[in-house]
């Protein structure tokens, strides 16, 4: 499988402008093969915008939800995103996979919400998604922090992830996370992470971009740079064909100790 990653400008609240950009990278990740495009944290409608979370956020079987898996299931290419849901009175950081033919793979709730401004705006998720099959990948979902603890990757390459997706928001400061952290999700799991950051500004707040899809053995199989935006393509098949280097083995060599 050929998977899309898109490093991107923050949205901003500009919702129109930004399905239309989001169907136009789908057409281009669907051009060059891809059968799953990765988007960033918050896309809908945009992460330094808490004035908007609560006011803008949809269900899931919204307008913005139905309208993408439509845009999805044109391009023959499926999505990966992050959006404020509401669910009755509670607005969650989701991420949601829809698959290259519009169905909802995976939703999740992010659970490690980061900072004073995303405990305001929203309700800390329940707990990881399954695991699921996806164009002969075993893929998990977590949405930004949640890659900086190694439980919740654990834990999805316990249930058999071999791709996990990560739509971020991750500011300019923080970039030991894209240079040390996701690479080392990846060894420590023999799986691809596919990790996609915003860049640019949005308010006060900096993005660091440096997006990247690190293969098991925490070398990135692509990677893009702090300035501008990216489409980022990588077939899988690559990650597959790295000699064993150590990695491999990691999960069953394992030995806990005792407390």
């Amino acid at each position: 499988m050929k998977l899309a990653l898109w490093q991107c400008h923050p949205t901003d609240g500009r919702v129109a402008e930004a399905l239309d950009a989001l169907e136009a990278q789908l057409a281009a990740a669907a051009a060059a093969g891809a059968r799953l495009l990765v988007v960033p944290e918050l896309y809908l409608p945009g992460y330094n915008r808490p004035d908007l979370h609560a006011a803008l956020a949809q269900p899931a079987d919204g307008v913005w939800m139905t309208h993408i898996r439509e845009l999805a299931r044109a391009a023959g290419c499926g999505v990966c995103l992050g959006w404020a849901e509401r669910d009755g009175s509670d607005v969650y950081n989701a991420g949601t996979l829809i698959g290259p033919d519009g169905s909802i793979l995976i939703h999740y709730r992010k659970i490690q919400l980061f900072g004073g401004m995303e405990a305001e705006s929203f309700r800390r998720g329940a707990g990881l998604a399954p695991v699921v099959d996806i164009e002969g990948r075993r893929v998990g979902l977590l949405v930004c922090y949640d890659i900086e603890f190694p439980g919740h990757a654990a834990a999805l390459g316990a249930a058999g992830a071999d791709l996990i997706l990560v739509p971020t928001a991750n500011p300019v400061g923080y970039e030991h996370v894209q240079r040390t952290l996701v690479p080392a999700r990846a060894h420590e799991n023999d799986a691809v992470v596919a990790y996609a950051n915003l860049v640019g500004t949005e308010g006060d707040l900096s993005f660091g971009g440096l997006s990247l899809i690190a293969g098991p053995d925490g070398l990135p199989l692509a990677s893009a740079g702090a300035w501008g935006e990216a489409l980022l393509v990588v077939d899988l098949d690559a990650a597959a064909a790295i000699p064993p280097a150590g990695h491999a083995t990691l999960a069953a060599d394992y030995r806990p100790v005792d407390r």
